[in-house]
């Protein structure tokens, strides 16, 4: 069984590498042939659902094949909360091209699997930090990921928990705004992905770089997501359902995060939250959406 499921593991693996073209990156698919998915979703029968959009159904018995597909798999059906999408998150990572030994800041760690998957693309010399609001699967996380010594799984409030300098912080749930912890602790290349989202819980995946004092953003799709505890401010939520209404996915128009507050009727400013700006880029393209 063990080679049959090390060969179910090695093929999910290969196919996130075509389905959302991993190129950067090798040691991303490496992770997911590596992680036992199985060991982060509870017992079988597992509740599957094949996409966003499809109906759920229950697995009919308990091979633990059901998961090695880009599926989502039911933790806590009541609060329609899920382990994520495998390409989803495989294409986040490929955009933040985490190299070994880097320090990750995961916000919203669930149960822990893509903390494992993390922790085995920083190697034993990286560190991953998992944080999750709900105390539950704080300590489901805690001891699913005991075989993976790099990782710290904190239960608090991702926005507030500071852990030092960071090389890239990746948030697993939806805000109107970034945490300043976030920003503020990212080192020179640090990169941050957070879904920025508006008040039906959708929006757009914002990538942020720094460059010394400076944060290039950049837009890397659309996205529904399930939002973040402390993250939300209604006004700001309204502002940004307005700004997105009519634009393709993954073309918002913006080019550098500011922090504070913009110059009163700055032309520049393409949204404004609670301690940012988004800064518009002049030519009305989104330059970083496919790099």
């Amino acid at each position: 069984m063990d080679d049959t499921m090390a060969a179910a593991r090695r093929w999910y693996a290969e196919d996130l590498r075509y389905k959302v073209q991993i190129l950067r990156n090798p040691q991303l698919i490496e992770a997911f042939a590596s992680v036992p998915r199985e060991q982060f979703v509870g017992p079988a029968p597992w509740r599957i659902i094949s996409d966003p959009y499809s109906d759920a159904f229950l697995t009919s018995d308990n091979d633990p094949r059901w998961l090695y597909h880009d599926v989502l798999v039911t933790i806590d059906a009541s609060r329609n909360l899920n382990n994520g999408m495998p390409s989803f998150w495989a294409r986040n990572f490929e955009h933040l091209n985490i190299a070994r030994g880097e320090r990750v800041l995961q916000v919203g760690a669930g149960t822990g699997y893509y903390s494992a998957v993390l922790a085995e693309i920083v190697g034993p010399a990286g560190r991953v930090t998992a944080i999750e609001a709900d105390a539950e699967l704080a300590l489901r996380a805690r001891v699913n990921l005991a075989s993976w010594p790099q990782v710290d799984v904190v239960s608090g409030d991702g926005r507030t928990v500071d852990v030092g300098e960071l090389d890239v912080v990746v948030v697993f749930a939806g805000s109107t705004h970034p945490s300043r912890f976030w920003l503020d602790r990212l080192v020179e290349g640090g990169r941050l992905l957070m879904p920025l989202t508006d008040i039906s819980w959708r929006g757009f995946l914002l990538r942020v770089i720094r460059r010394g004092e400076r944060f290039e953003a950049s837009s890397i799709g659309g996205v529904p997501i399930y939002p973040c505890l402390g993250g939300r401010d209604e006004e700001a939520g309204e502002r940004l359902h307005a700004a997105l209404e009519g634009l393709p996915p993954g073309k918002v128009p913006i080019r550098v995060l500011h922090v504070g507050e913009p110059r009163s009727g700055d032309a520049k400013v393409w949204f404004q939250g609670p301690g940012f700006w988004l800064g518009r880029d002049p030519s009305g393209a989104d330059p970083g959406a496919q790099n």
